[in-house]
């Protein structure tokens, strides 16, 4: 019995580890094959409009607006009662 046991355990951990290795998809293949379907192509569309906003910019603009430390203190309170 724990023979049967322990070969049917060995049996489904062998199974789980060499399956997904098998199924693996190739992410890189498919990523080009999609690109020569003239799907869309997301890094020709970055680098289109990465010169359309200055992100530093909008992130110094942005960063007075909110106080992160007073945030932080309240979520802390609010973790701390419950």
């Amino acid at each position: 019995m724990k023979r049967t046991a322990l070969l049917i355990l060995t049996a489904a951990i062998a199974a789980a580890t060499v399956s997904p290795a098998v199924a693996a998809t190739n992410f890189r293949e498919l990523r080009q094959e999609n690109l020569e379907k003239s799907a869309v192509n997301f890094d020709q569309l970055r680098n289109e409009n990465r010169d359309k906003a200055d992100f530093d910019q909008l992130r110094n603009q942005n960063r007075d607006k909110v106080d992160f430390e007073k945030l932080r203190i309240t979520n802390l309170d609010k973790s701390n009662e419950g």
